[in-house]
């Protein structure tokens, strides 16, 4: 969901263990790491300030350097919002971006690297501008007329959106009038099949390789807004939709980014016809750097989440700040923060700009009450070089308000790829060993997890099994040195595979040293 409605309602390591040489032998199963990019900020490829497609494609060996192997975008479709959401058209492609072809060509390279794309689609509302709203407005006669949602019969009063809003103030100004779709409308159904079944297949040949892998489903809900209107969404709208998807191309991946944060989501998993949810309590409990909390919301999370469907592991997306502001850019607890990400379960997202600890905030009210300026520090320009007037970088926001005159981007400062890529102890190339750490060890893909008790309440420890390969986690969550003890944690011979401090295994119990916030890496080996 786009961060201005969110603050309208003021809402806001390690023990390895294989099963020795034999194990790592084997294939291991496809892994996913997804970079979510706001595509505006990520990389400017004809010098207009404005992230675009071609930048997109410019950066993805960067992408893949980084271990990632799949990328979600942010809206495409036509918008007077720079988030685009809230579309003026959804059969276009915003021109900033690029063209058709420009899209195309980038699908077309992310499958050739054996990447997967993913469109984020929010179709329930439409601004002023749309068709749908112009010729139905005031005009009960209209073909459009069932296609938007109106509380009167003249059609003069356009249903209001999310928390009642009717209309929304852009940062540069522009205000726009907003409504909602009539999702209850079979016209609307069959539009949104047509619409969501071209960007599987633009060309229409049936072979997917100029088509997305999937969809994010943005602030869906099975009773829209809790308005009683636009209710049982689930089984009247979104099941058929999703199932004649799959009917096209059984292979996509439908992601739900479920309205209310405070939900596990399980209920879109076993009634919407989804396959991923976001996994919010984990992301709202890893800054607390509470174990015992952390603990508990792993549990829920994971054990609820039926076998055939996935969790979306997060610390942060465009909604919210980033994790190097909350955590005041203490270096440890940003290593924390990585490694609970990467590897504590669920497919792993990572936020552009995060592998480097790029700053911002979310600031409701701050830039004038409801305005869509409000999170653009957590959405700034991806910081590519030390010097922030190096090439590409998408300062589509530049000298256009307050935001601009308090940007965290700053040269200098050592949050930037070419700051990080050659220093062996930065966060980047933390992130990097991360996802090459997940590469190497199956269980951390698939592996079921499962919380494992210690007799410190500073160090939190988990497992990861898949068949006969498993894995133990100790992550340090304090900033002092730590020992504890696993009970019953094997049988074999330690085999230090990263990080410092000691262990040892007698009679299968592990005991332990581990650095502040820290993260160690080791394998028993028969």
């Amino acid at each position: 969901m786009n961060g201005l409605t969110r603050g309208i309602a003021g809402l806001m390591m390690i023990f390895l263990f294989g099963t020795g040489c034999r194990a790592q032998k084997q294939k291991a199963p496809a892994d996913e790491v997804m970079y979510h990019v706001f595509q505006r900020s990520f990389y400017d490829a004809n010098g207009d300030q404005h992230g675009d497609l071609k930048g997109l494609r410019e950066k993805l060996g960067y992408l893949q350097e980084l271990g990632v192997t799949s990328i979600l975008m942010t809206p495409l479709y036509e918008s007077v919002y720079y988030h685009n959401y809230y579309s003026s058209n959804f059969d276009k492609i915003d021109p900033r971006y690029g063209s058709m072809k420009d899209y195309t060509d980038l699908v077309k390279e992310i499958h050739k690297r054996g990447m997967k794309i993913y469109m984020d689609m929010e179709t329930q509302y439409v601004t002023e501008d749309h068709q749908w709203y112009k010729e139905s407005l005031n005009n009960p006669a209209s073909k459009f007329s069932e296609y938007i949602l109106y509380d009167d019969k003249a059609q003069s009063k356009p249903s209001s959106i999310v928390y009642n809003i009717t209309e929304l103030k852009g940062y540069d100004g522009t205000v726009r009038k907003i409504t909602t779709v009539n999702l209850n409308s079979k016209a609307v159904h069959d539009y949104n099949y047509k619409l969501f079944k071209f960007w599987l297949d633009p060309n229409g040949d049936g072979k997917f390789d100029d088509g997305v892998d999937g969809y994010r489903l943005d602030h869906m809900m099975d009773d829209l807004d809790n308005k009683k209107r636009l209710s049982n969404l689930f089984t009247t709208f979104w099941v058929p939709l999703i199932n004649k998807l799959k009917q096209v191309n059984p292979k996509i991946t439908i992601m739900a980014e479920q309205a209310n944060w405070g939900s596990y989501g399980i209920d879109y998993l076993e009634k919407a016809a989804v396959d991923r949810v976001f996994a919010f309590r984990i992301q709202q409990a890893i800054p607390s750097f509470n174990k015992e909390k952390i603990a508990a919301y792993a549990d829920t999370t994971f054990s609820r989440t039926p076998a055939n469907k996935q969790q979306i592991v997060f610390i942060e997306n465009h909604d919210i700040a980033r994790f190097a502001t909350v955590v005041k850019q203490d270096p440890g607890k940003e290593r924390v923060g990585a490694a609970l990400n990467l590897l504590i379960g669920g497919v792993p997202s990572i936020y552009y700009g995060q592998e480097i600890g790029m700053l911002g905030d979310t600031w409701f009210g701050k830039y004038g009450g409801i305005t869509d300026a409000n999170e653009i520090p957590s959405r700034e320009a991806f910081e590519w070089h030390k010097n922030v007037e190096g090439k590409g970088m998408a300062f589509w926001y530049k000298n256009s308000g307050p935001w601009w005159d308090t940007s965290t981007v700053k040269s200098g400062d050592g949050i930037s790829y070419e700051e990080q890529k050659s220093d062996p102890s930065s966060l980047w190339n933390f992130y990097k060993h991360l996802t090459g750490l997940r590469k190497e060890n199956p269980a951390f893909i698939n592996g079921v997890y499962k919380t494992l008790k210690n007799d410190n309440g500073q160090v939190y420890t988990f497992s990861r099994g898949q068949g006969a390969a498993k894995v133990i986690v100790a992550v340090n969550l304090s900033d002092r040195e730590q020992q504890f003890h696993i009970e019953n944690a094997g049988a074999g011979k330690l085999n230090q595979r990263s990080g410092a401090g000691t262990a040892k295994l007698d009679a299968g119990r592990l005991t332990a040293s581990i650095p502040a916030y820290g993260l160690q890496v080791w394998r028993i080996e028969n």
